[in-house]
């Protein structure tokens, strides 16, 4: 028996992805020294932030009602979250003018590409980008 992936399951999956993470960092404190979170191996080795430095715990402040410390965490991240739901419909319901954008890597590439770049600059008002220190 073939088992076929329905055109919705991708997307459902995402959602149901994305439900668990508020629902772990809801109650989870990426700021506690006990944290069972993660923290950034490539942070961890090199020094240097990545992209998704400062992911958790900018997500953890909008679930908690901080988006301003949400921005100072991760501006990319806290200001990508709401295009995702976007991106999830466009996969149900096909391309179309208003959102085809949305899933072309090339920009997107060069955005994390830029933003990682920037915000490992020592200089102002580059250091504004890296996150704040636990």
């Amino acid at each position: 028996m073939r088992i076929s992936a329905q055109p919705w399951m991708g997307p459902a999956a995402l959602a149901v992805a994305a439900l668990l993470v508020v629902a772990v960092l809801t109650h989870a404190d990426p700021y506690a020294a006990d944290s069972l979170l993660p923290g950034c191996p490539f942070h961890a080795l090199t020094g240097l932030f990545c992209p998704g430095c400062g992911a958790t715990r900018a997500v953890h402040a909008l679930i908690h009602g901080n988006p301003l410390l949400a921005l100072r965490m991760n501006l990319l991240a806290t200001l990508a979250i709401p295009l995702l739901p976007l991106m999830l419909l466009r996969s149900l319901r096909g391309p179309g003018p208003a959102t085809v954008w949305l899933t072309d890597a090339r920009p997107w590439a060069a955005l994390v590409l830029g933003f990682t770049l920037l915000r490992n600059l020592p200089l102002m008002p580059f250091l504004l980008l890296a996150p704040l220190p636990h």
